[in-house]
């Protein structure tokens, strides 16, 4: 019996840039504007979403920081992306740089191949 389809989930590197109002607060007052303000609008308004947080602003002066979404589908990432604008984390706290949407290995998925440049060593 063949494998069922499913539908890959949707990863957005969501490139950001903190803004001055953002660096004035206190690394505890950071911490909890994101949890009051940021986490409860998300967690209202989508499912089947998970995120990572990487630091760059050691490495680069245009994004310093780089958030990775992972979204069960186009719909969730929708919905998130709807519901961060309606906090202050949109142009308030950080600038988006950039937003990259992609699904893994979509090229392999799409021709039935193996996934050649996923690596592991």
């Amino acid at each position: 019996m063949p494998a069922e389809e499913t539908t890959p989930p949707v990863t957005a590197f969501m490139l950001i840039k903190t803004t001055p109002e953002w660096l004035a607060m206190t690394p505890q007052e950071r911490v909890s504007a994101f949890a009051t303000q940021v986490v409860p609008a998300i967690r209202a308004r989508t499912t089947g979403v998970r995120s990572r947080f990487y630091d760059t602003e050691f490495y680069s002066t245009r994004v310093t920081d780089v958030l990775v979404w992972e979204a069960d589908d186009h719909e969730a990432y929708h919905l998130l992306v709807d519901a961060l604008r309606e906090t202050p984390f949109w142009d308030r706290y950080f600038e988006i740089v950039d937003l990259l949407v992609g699904t893994e290995n979509g090229y392999a998925r799409t021709y039935g191949l193996d996934p050649v440049a996923t690596i592991t060593t």
